[in-house]
């Protein structure tokens, strides 16, 4: 079994939700291939083993920090189609965009292209990596594990066959998704076998004929006949004409140092935005009401500014980095009250992602976040190739008038977004974690935890987590905890305004899979993983 921490590595790590795509991980940095190319077999590898909560019909996000100290993203947020109209959900007497099937499927799979300009970045790194001197390893290389395991099988993990029940009414009908995911019309249990097979054969074909043909070769033309065969509004043109882009990151200084993270269309600004407040508070003592509560009050803030600022960034106005300024941030903490919370009209938000770390020996480091939005995308498993569609376009709105309003073409807002810290210690930190609204709290859990409190990573990550959101099927916006939290700490929330709901779980799920991965300053590598998931980390 994969460890879920490990340290004193000397040549590179990664982490992972995944026992298995952390090993496909670690054996390419056996390889001698680079924090990229680990990573690289590891997104492929997810989505052969973790299905639920990934797949290449989604989108991803890339953090990549070079030996040089340079910071960039790599943005694969895909379009929506140039059929999905609001008129053409309207005519088809709906007042929202579905969750589930074809019409879910709206937004071109942009993971693929993030994959492609990846690739070109390992390719850069020739000569400065773990494999100094050589050339880069070859797609065949680096996805022959996840075409094994799609083709020959992999066990069902615990969190699959759990989400296959909880969503089995909403998925059995879906075209394409009983072949792939249920076992003669059931929800699979825990250990057993699934194939998927046409994954597989699509995956060996990428490797040969390269990761364009994804969008303009033979697989966007099956992706695109397939689409159109079950009724969704992407075409063979949207494909061919997607391309992701590589953005400068946003970030901030704070006392520890420098944080980065994607910019729109994800929310990213909320997470940096999240710890410079907090980093303002100056909360000495950890696991404090002054550290749970300052957080929790820093969420609000920005969220605030996310639900109002972020989206397509083609649709905004202005720079976003004014509200990561002093001169926002200063006036900004000085509404958070230090002993009452504030009143929080919260919105839901949803989200099955999974977030993976690599880092090697030359100081590369990357965090990689892929995901179908919710568990299992829209549903819809295309015959011909094998790849699950996501449903992130459902997230678009109907109304004309939302800062996310659905358009030909337009980018949805992401809940996605992959942090990486630049420490004054000379220590790079690249962290992340799955789980919609949670993902800036876990982030700045785990972050204000290791590296303003001092505790080792794996505790770090197995600590009592917290969510401000709605709970499903309530009206009433709640903070969920899990049971771990000391007793004394909630009555004193609770004392402050808080609305907290105790779960009866002491590691939940909906808490995020958080992961970390470090590079030291004397050049060893540390990596941990979430203890709620069913992966890991290992280096070598």
């Amino acid at each position: 079994m994969t460890e879920l921490h490990t340290a004193g590595h000397r040549r590179g790590v990664v982490c992972a939700p995944h026992a298995l795509a952390v090993e496909d991980g670690r054996a390419i940095l056996e390889e001698g291939g680079n924090a990229i190319e680990a990573m690289l077999a590891m997104a492929a590898s997810i989505a052969a083993v973790y299905p639920h909560m990934n797949h290449i019909g989604g989108d991803g996000f890339w953090l990549i920090r070079e030996p040089s100290g340079r910071v960039r993203a790599i943005m694969g947020a895909g379009r929506a189609g140039a059929k999905a109209t609001p008129r053409l959900y309207r005519d088809a007497g709906h007042y929202e965009i579905p969750t589930r099937g074809p019409l879910a499927a709206l937004t071109v799979p942009g993971a693929v292209a993030g994959w492609m300009l990846a690739v070109e970045a390992a390719k850069a790194q020739t000569g400065k990596g773990i494999n100094k001197g050589s050339n880069r390893l070859p797609l065949h290389v680096l996805f022959d594990a996840a075409i094994r395991r799609a083709r020959e099988g992999y066990k069902v993990s615990r969190s699959q066959a759990q989400l296959s029940i909880d969503k089995f009414a909403e998925l059995e009908r879906v075209p394409g998704f009983a072949n792939a995911f249920l076992i003669d019309g059931k929800p699979p249990e825990v250990g057993a076998m699934l194939k998927q097979t046409a994954f597989a054969a699509t995956l060996e074909h990428l490797a040969k004929t390269g990761l364009q043909d994804f969008y303009r070769g033979d697989v966007g033309r099956e992706i695109a006949a397939d689409l159109e065969r079950i009724g969704a509004p992407l075409t063979r043109a949207d494909l061919e004409k997607y391309e992701a882009r590589i953005a400068e990151p946003l970030s901030v200084v704070t006392g520890a140092g420098t944080l980065y993270n994607t910019p729109p269309p994800t929310q990213g600004l909320a997470s940096l935005i999240i710890l410079a407040l907090f980093d303002r508070l100056r909360v000495s003592d950890g696991e404090s009401f002054a550290h749970i509560h300052g957080l929790i009050e820093s969420t609000k803030r920005a969220f605030i500014v996310r639900d109002r600022e972020v989206t397509d960034p083609d649709k905004i106005d202005g720079n976003l980095n004014r509200y990561l300024d002093a001169t926002f941030l200063d006036p900004e903490v000085e509404k958070i009250d230090a002993r009452e919370a504030a009143r929080w009209p919260s919105r839901e938000a949803r989200g099955d992602t999974i977030w993976m770390g690599a880092a090697d020996a030359s100081g590369l480091v990357v965090s990689y976040i892929q995901s179908i939005y919710w568990e299992f995308g829209s549903g819809c498993v295309l015959p011909a190739t094998g790849i699950l569609m996501q449903n992130r376009g459902s997230s678009f709105s109907l109304d004309p008038k939302a800062i996310n309003a659905l358009e030909p073409g337009r980018r949805p807002f992401h809940t996605l977004n992959p942090a990486l810290a630049a420490l004054k210690d000379g220590r790079v930190m690249a962290y992340g974690t799955m789980g919609g609204d949670g993902q800036p709290q876990s982030q700045a859990a785990v972050f204000t935890r290791h590296v303003l409190f001092g505790q080792p990573l794996d505790k770090a990550l197995d600590a009592p987590r917290w969510l401000l959101g709605r709970t499903w099927g309530s009206s009433q916006t709640n903070l969920r905890m899990e049971s771990r939290f000391d007793g004394h700490l909630i009555d004193r929330l609770m004392s402050a305004g808080h609305d907290v709901a105790v779960m009866n779980e002491a590691y939940s799920d909906t808490m995020g899979h958080a992961g970390a991965v470090i590079f030291h300053p004397n050049g060893t590598l540390e990596g941990g993983h979430d203890p709620r998931a069913d992966g890991g980390a290992a280096g070598v």
